[in-house]
């Protein structure tokens, strides 16, 4: 049989790839014996353990039962997911997803929860043309995303307020084209009743309250938390008196931004202005 070598450097999913292959011979199956048995295709235990896809979190699971490991394969997705982001981001995404109420205000660009899977995707392939991240990070990043949005998808969603600072409506992620299916979901967001959009015009000034990003749960205790993040790593915020600060200055942001039917009326004028572009 040939018995292709695994390269553990080839994808940042080889290793749990070559952990999968580990096991499955251990139980002397061959990929189709295990696919059969786990209610999935040889080809697909293939890509998996030459690292070339990233398998599903079902299929781990799946497999991690059947092949009896402990957990192992979860285990190691969870790390390789989170390797992905930058420190700090996953703990944050946890809460995120329990929360019952999310405060936004992003700089510079569209905040993650609002944007369309073209956005994502163009804002990432940046980091890729930069040689910071690879390609299949890049996409994983974007899944992850889109994974976050999903979640709040539930039948009492949260209640989202994301003011927006105003350059990131006329900032061109992506080219023309894809501001204006990103700007064109924005309006339609804002027909949702569990959503609040606002935007911070650029003739704030210095009177904008943050200097930075920030995001502020309230949980389902009423407790309240805080995420920040710098360039390197993410900061989840539980000090009272911190909270206490950035709620009072979130508050005087939404006093400051524009209100609702203006703010939709800029969004509106900025998707038209990339429409008539040439």
């Amino acid at each position: 049989m040939n018995r292709k070598r695994l390269d553990p450097t080839s994808s940042p999913y080889a290793s749990l790839g070559i952990q999968l292959r580990r096991f499955r011979e251990a139980r002397k199956l061959l990929q189709t014996q295990l696919g059969t048995a786990i209610s999935y295709s040889g080809a697909y235990i293939s890509s998996i353990e030459r690292g070339v896809r990233a398998p599903s979190r079902k299929f781990v699971e799946v497999a991690d039962a059947y092949l009896d490991t402990g957990g192992t394969l979860a285990l190691m997705l969870d790390q390789l997911e989170h390797s992905i982001l930058i420190e700090g981001f996953p703990e944050y995404a946890d809460k995120e997803a329990e929360a019952v109420a999310i405060r936004l205000f992003q700089i510079g660009v569209i905040s993650g929860l609002l944007q369309t899977a073209k956005y994502a995707a163009a804002y990432e392939q940046a980091f890729v043309r930069r040689g910071a991240v690879t390609q299949q990070h890049a996409d994983e990043r974007v899944k992850f995303l889109l994974a976050r949005q999903a979640k709040l998808e539930r039948p009492s969603p949260p209640h989202i307020h994301a003011v927006l600072d105003e350059w990131s409506l006329r900032r061109p992620i992506g080219g023309r084209s894809v501001m204006i299916g990103q700007l064109a979901h924005l309006e339609r967001l804002t027909e949702q009743p569990s959503m609040t959009i606002q935007v911070a015009p650029i003739s704030l000034g210095e009177n904008r309250p943050f200097a930075h990003p920030v995001t502020l749960l309230t949980m389902p205790n009423r407790s309240l938390l805080g995420y920040s993040e710098t360039h390197q790593r993410g900061i989840l915020e539980r000090n009272p008196e911190t909270l206490a600060g950035w709620a009072k200055d979130y508050d005087r942001l939404q006093v400051e931004a524009l209100p609702l039917a203006a703010s939709l009326e800029l969004i509106r004028a900025v998707r038209k202005d990339f429409e008539s572009a040439p």
